[in-house]
């Protein structure tokens, strides 16, 4: 193994393995994806998953399935039928990804599934871990994953800051093959459940005595200073129909949404009908919503209420129409 002699694992990996897949197998997540190995699930979820809380995926993971319940409707569907599918999880080019992706799978794979890693990764949006994350639970292919979780696992196992390739060398080490995909799991799940960032339960940990931290390891740099910022925003409502504008198809940031238009700051002058905060990165938001009319000009579209759930929106804009009972 590659995670070093002064580690506890040292000589101790099958033993490890048997711990933690026993743990997993007692005690794993009831979670939508995992209750079969279907790879476009498999696949849906993966994406999905990608910096975004598991709370927060499932509820559009089924609504997502419930539109396009196979690749080909998703490869045949239009893209803002897909983004649409995909408003309030954020990080949008994911959803143009998988709408690629699929369209690739149905055009040159005749709607089949690569069966490994390597195949996975010729197709866009798929990077190294997505591709071995999926090539395992769905084919069982003995290859690691390498995410946040099972990168803190591993440090604080071995009691060493790896990093790069090192990192995923020991994943590959410590895998148990004949169960890649569940030991993979096993990995996130441990991490994500009991080896957290901030308090580790090690006392529950299925694998503590064979893990040289037992606890939290040193941080290496302070986290990133949040920034604030107030925002304002129009929203201007008549006859059943709200007035959004939709962001350039050239924006560095969710090109092509639909949002409510932004108005300039108004020096606390009256009262908001709406105040909520949103965080994206490094910046705090406060939001403040005026019930006025959008300020001129304005390249927008009068959007009747009832058709705001089929509409691509942005996260934010999610947020302040769900807030103000129009979603």
């Amino acid at each position: 193994m590659t995670l070093g002699k002064q580690s506890v694992l040292w000589g101790e990996k099958m033993r490890f393995q048997r711990q933690l897949l026993a743990w997993y197998d007692h005690h794993r997540r009831d979670l939508p994806w995992r209750a079969n190995r279907d790879p476009y699930r498999v696949w849906l979820s993966e994406i999905m998953l990608q910096q975004t809380r598991v709370a927060a995926v499932i509820e559009h993971y089924q609504e997502f399935l419930r539109r396009f319940p196979t690749i080909k409707k998703l490869a045949a569907a239009r893209e803002a039928s897909v983004l649409a599918a995909w408003s309030g999880l954020g990080y949008y080019r994911r959803a143009r990804m998988l709408h690629a992706a699929a369209k690739v799978v149905v055009r040159e794979y005749a709607g089949k599934f690569p069966t490994t890693a390597e195949g996975w990764l010729a197709l866009p949006g798929v990077g190294r871990y997505t591709a071995a994350a999926i090539a395992s639970i769905a084919f069982e292919e003995a290859v690691a994953v390498v995410d946040g979780n099972v990168e803190r696992v591993l440090q604080r196992v071995s009691g060493k800051r790896l990093a790069g390739e090192e990192l995923w060398q020991a994943a590959n080490d410590l895998l148990e093959a004949k169960r890649p995909g569940d030991f993979n799991q096993a990995m996130m799940e441990l991490g994500a459940v009991l080896c957290t960032p901030g308090a580790p339960a090690c006392l529950t940990c299925p694998v503590v005595e064979l893990c040289v931290t037992r606890g939290e390891m040193p941080p290496m740099s302070k986290p990133a200073r949040q920034n604030k910022r107030e925002i304002h925003y129009a929203l201007d409502r008549r006859d059943g129909q709200v007035f959004l504008i939709r962001r350039p198809p050239d924006a560095s940031l969710m090109p092509g949404m639909w949002e409510l238009p932004e108005l300039p700051g108004l020096n606390g002058a009256g009262t908001p009908s709406l105040t909520l905060r949103h965080s994206i990165t490094v910046t705090d938001y406060k939001v403040r919503v005026w019930h006025a009319a959008a300020p001129s000009p304005q390249d927008g579209k009068w959007i009747p209420v009832k058709r705001l759930s089929h509409v691509a929106l942005t996260g934010l804009a999610r947020k302040i129409l769900r807030k103000g009972e129009m979603l």
